[in-house]
């Protein structure tokens, strides 16, 4: 038996023509589920990168424990234990953090491993001098941001960019191996994930009118652009797919030639969705985990079940599902440390007892909301203050995405008892840190009907819904083993039994003008007149020029003496508004007239 994984990042499940996107070109997804069971309910567990593969490997959630990090030494990986049964694993990708800090102990696991270079803005080609990049719309022009105009100068054909190299070595190793049994690849893009990053025989599949500056990586936070700017980065976003569905092709076209469907297992997924102006929101991370992140894509064919090509799934299943899904495939039981189960068990023609469908599943972030559907409903539960505490990691790799822990990270440490995962190792529990203007509570506790709403457009109050799904919530939570301050953290008791009114989010918090604000459109860069200098500058250079400076002490006094400018510099006074409702709309106006008069364009 072989196996395949075709896994993309940030791919959102509405602009895939078999989730019903008829405007996006991707014929390789349409002839996909053709051969394959098209999954209507997939849902995330741990968001996002490289929580979710550590889901991937571990077969449980992480978010309860731990944020972005390593595998644990006592985390159970998928593609180790079939490497120990032996069966073949090797892993393909240009996800460059794999090879960072927070990601570091993943590819290790499988037999052999390739690494393909330059995905946004990773560490890969030295150059003193800055680069020149075209007028740009995005306003955090970090480090990463740099790199990533070095990198693209190394990849101007299709044929050397890292997507492309990557599947050229996936497609190696079935060559290579199609003759062979037992084996397992991973071929892993970071595509289609920011930056929106595709040569011109795709962005040519959208032909449309802009004139405007360069935009295909927008900033995390509400959408401040134009329509036409809006527009355009979603059109960029669907040429990067549409490359994706390329590569896809290929990986089909090998297993026609290799006549490969008949004992191939082959899984298409990805680790989370993007938002693409939807609800006015761009990114993932600073908004609620809403269904265009976490309700995800998902086709398996499986060749022991021929009959099922071309269905479609409607039972909620998830990504802790994978490993087990694998491991039964190749003959191995699940450890007893996993909460997935294989996707077979989910089907009535599967051999012996059929477990009941899952009734929920659970899906968040460290530190923020955690969210539970049961297929109709979906209950977003709020910290209990704006504190967000108390919060803990619990690791014994202490490191995040792009480094360590720092010394003082570490100084109130301490170990704390061994949860039913770690094999009775303890771990050491360190005081989270969570990033700036991180609040989750600013959004409150919602609620959505999907039968009714399926677009999450609408928050429902109905205290009886709520009730039931914060006693499903508490269930996983228990299922889960969750440490006790996430109780805390989430105002829960420990026990569904427990729950009563007095644990209600919703209704009180819709009534607070911070979620209004929260929830809310952001000003538009077309609500206001534009110089050279405007409210779409980012503030580190608006507030260079000392003219400017002057104009914004007058219209929004105290700002340049913030304390938000140590940590904001780099977005512009609109995102600032935009996240944090600060400054207000006459304000903006006015200083945008005055900015408009003093550097005109010319």
């Amino acid at each position: 038996m072989k196996a395949i994984m075709v896994m993309f990042d940030s791919l959102n499940r509405r602009m895939l023509p078999p989730y019903g996107a008829d405007w996006v070109h991707a014929p390789n997804f349409t002839r996909l589920a053709a051969r394959s069971t098209t999954y209507d309910n997939c849902y995330v567990g741990s968001m996002p990168c490289m929580p979710a593969r550590r889901e991937l490997h571990t077969g449980r959630h992480n978010f309860l424990h731990r944020s972005w990090g390593p595998l644990e030494p006592f985390d159970d990986s998928m593609p180790e234990l079939l490497k120990q049964h032996g069966v073949y694993t090797h892993l393909v990708s240009d996800h460059q953090h794999y090879w960072e800090d927070g990601g570091a102990t993943y590819h290790g696991r499988y037999n052999t491993w390739e690494f393909f270079r330059g995905q946004e803005g990773d560490a890969w080609k030295g150059q003193v001098a800055d680069p020149e990049p075209p007028e740009d719309l995005r306003s955090n022009r970090n480090d990463l941001w740099r790199q990533d105009w070095v990198n693209r100068a190394h990849m101007d054909t299709e044929e050397m960019h890292p997507q492309t190299l990557t599947f050229d070595a996936g497609l190696e190793f079935l060559r290579v191996n199609r003759d062979a049994d037992d084996w397992f690849v991973q071929i892993e893009t970071f595509d289609p994930h920011e930056p929106f990053f595709a040569h011109k025989q795709y962005k040519d599949l959208y032909p449309h009118d802009y004139e405007g500056p360069h935009f295909d990586w927008p900033d995390y936070g509400k959408v401040t652009e134009t329509d036409a700017q809006t527009a355009h980065a979603r059109l960029e976003y669907a040429a990067l797919l549409s490359m994706c569905d390329h590569s896809l092709g290929r990986v089909l076209d090998a297993m026609d030639a290799y006549g490969m469907w008949d004992d191939t297992l082959l899984f298409v997924c990805t680790d989370h969705g993007l938002l693409l102006g939807e609800k006015g929101w761009w990114g993932k991370l600073v908004q609620p985990w809403y269904n265009e992140l976490a309700h995800i894509p998902l086709f398996v064919h499986d060749p022991r079940r021929p009959a099922h090509a071309g269905r479609r799934h409607s039972g909620l299943v998830q990504t802790i599902d994978i490993a087990p899904t694998l491991l039964e495939f190749f003959g191995l039981d699940r450890t007893p440390d996993m909460r997935g189960r294989p996707l077979s068990e989910a089907f009535d023609d599967s051999p012996g007892k059929v477990p009941p469908p899952r009734g929920s599943v659970l899906f968040g972030m460290f530190g923020g909301h955690v969210n539970i559907t049961d297929g109709r409903w979906v209950y977003m539960r709020s910290c209990h203050d704006s504190t967000n505490q108390p919060l803990y990691e619990h690791t014994l790799m202490p490191t995040h995405g792009r480094g360590r822990f720092a010394p003082h990270e570490l100084a109130d440490a301490e170990l704390a008892g061994p949860f039913s995962f770690t094999k009775g190792v303890r771990t050491l529990r360190a005081p989270a840190r969570t990033g700036p203007g991180f609040d989750p509570s600013r959004f409150g506790a919602l609620l959505y009907d999907l039968a009714d709403d399926p677009r999450q457009e609408r928050p429902v109050l109905d205290d009886e819904v709520e009730l039931r799904m914060i006693r499903l919530l508490v269930e996983q939570l228990r299922d889960n083993d969750a440490p006790p301050d996430q109780y805390a953290r989430l105002g829960l008791p420990r026990e569904p039994e427990q729950v009563t009114a007095a644990h209600l989010q919703v209704a009180a918090h819709r009534e607070h003008p911070k979620q209004a604000a929260a929830l809310g459109p952001a000003p538009r860069a077309d609500d206001f007149p534009e110089g050279k200098l405007s409210l779409r500058t980012p503030l580190a250079v608006l507030l260079s020029d000392p003219v400017a400076v002057e104009a914004v002490r007058r219209f929004v006094p105290g700002l340049t003496d913030s304390e938000l400018l140590t940590m904001r510099s780099s977005v512009s006074l609109l995102q600032l508004a935009a996240g944090t409702g600060q400054p207000g709309r006459d304000q903006l106006t006015g200083l945008a007239d005055e900015l408009a008069r003093l550097f005109p364009r010319s």
